[in-house]
């Protein structure tokens, strides 16, 4: 196969990964416009300058027996990226997060002689080392972004760089709109704070999360003065919500997960990147997360972690209670909510336990190292 160096493949399963993806993409246009983009991605990545060959929202399956089930379409899709690397002479691969695909995809990959940067790590920290020996088989580099990575993976004798989180640079670069006027444009009633859902980016998850989130909001929403908003994630359909609720007041608003995280009293986040983007504006949450029985077996089998929210992890204590599968239920939200708004010391020590999150991240610019990492191995690492 002749090698094309300015055609990059990137790969990315969901809405954390299209988000990381779009800033890739836009930082390697920076540095050379030249560069073609093919793959895998959400708007976010389109719109950045990626020629998609499927959606996102197309392969966003959740758990093992949701994967199970789709098998012959991931092979299908699997196929067709191999026979895209092949028109496109395809050299190089970037493959973001989603590890369940991107290493089967990997080792096909490998196999066709592309070069493969792994940026945004599978978590091996808390599902074991196995995959670990893998990574070291297939991928060429990864690019990390948490610091902890870094040392795992080096004293693996994985190629390793740590390049920072790219949350970090995307809060930077967002401008919050003042309370008042956004408050004024979604009509929402200035006398009321916030308590605001973000009940995830996939619509099984959704489907689980959000009808016991939204019964304990609408008991916290009436005995704490407070107005519930529910955050929706770009690729979900508002009308997804229809009928999962149960018959209360909440204004579901999308696109400005920022604004809602920055003025927000309380947040109910579903474990994930959110957790994260939550914890950087030092919203006081409760993490829930809900998944199939199947799933959730095999998880608590093979998960190695005593705390599973990614803002938790990174701290290194639980700051923010989590409710897992059949705890989080209305009732034990309810509880963990009202526990943190009736006790103002235990909300600003939350406060206060979540600001140290920033600078664990490491530095701004993540998005611009990775694009010079994935550039400067387009002529051979």
């Amino acid at each position: 196969m002749k090698a094309n160096n300015k055609n990059i493949l990137i790969i990315a399963g969901e809405a954390s990964g299209d988000l990381h993806g779009s800033a890739l993409i836009t930082e390697l246009k920076k540095i050379d416009p030249s560069v073609n983009v093919f793959g895998i991605g959400g708007e976010k990545m389109k719109n950045a300058g990626m020629n998609i060959l499927y959606p996102i929202d197309k392969l966003a399956f959740l758990g093992f027996a949701e994967v199970i089930k789709h098998i012959p379409f991931i092979k299908r899709v699997q196929r067709e990226i191999l026979t895209l690397v092949k028109e496109k002479e395809i050299s190089n691969a970037v493959l973001i997060d989603y590890p369940g695909f991107n290493l089967s995809l990997a080792k096909k990959l490998k196999a066709a002689g592309v070069n493969i940067f792994y940026y945004i790590a599978p978590q091996i920290w808390a599902w074991g080392a196995g995959r670990i020996k893998k990574i070291k088989a297939l991928v060429n580099k990864m690019i990390v972004v948490f610091p902890f990575e870094e040392e795992l993976y080096r004293k693996n004798n994985v190629n390793v760089e740590f390049v920072g989180h790219p949350i970090l640079e995307r809060i930077n670069e967002y401008e919050l709109l003042p309370k008042d006027e956004f408050y004024n444009i979604f009509n929402l009633d200035l006398n009321k704070n916030i308590l605001l859902i973000f009940p995830g980016s996939r619509k099984n998850e959704i489907s689980r999360i959000f009808p016991d989130a939204i019964k304990a909001a609408s008991k916290l929403s009436k005995e704490f003065n407070l107005q519930t908003v529910v955050a929706c994630a770009d690729n979900i359909d508002i009308n997804l919500f229809n009928g999962l609720g149960i018959d209360t007041e909440y204004k579901i608003i999308k696109g400005h997960n920022y604004d809602l995280m920055n003025l927000a009293k309380i947040g109910i986040i579903k474990s994930g990147t959110s957790t994260l983007e939550a914890g950087l504006f030092s919203l006081p949450m409760v993490i829930v997360y809900k998944t199939s029985l199947l799933t959730y077996l095999i998880i608590k089998k093979l998960i190695k972690l005593d705390i599973i929210g990614m803002v938790n992890i990174i701290i290194g204590e639980k700051v923010a209670p989590e409710l897992i599968q059949d705890k989080a239920d209305d009732e034990n939200i309810y509880l963990e909510c009202k526990k943190i708004l009736s006790d103002n010391n235990l909300y600003l020590s939350m406060k206060s336990r979540l600001s140290v999150l920033k600078e664990k991240l490491g530095q701004q610019g993540a998005s611009r190292k990775a694009a010079l990492i994935v550039y400067s191995g387009l002529n051979g690492l």
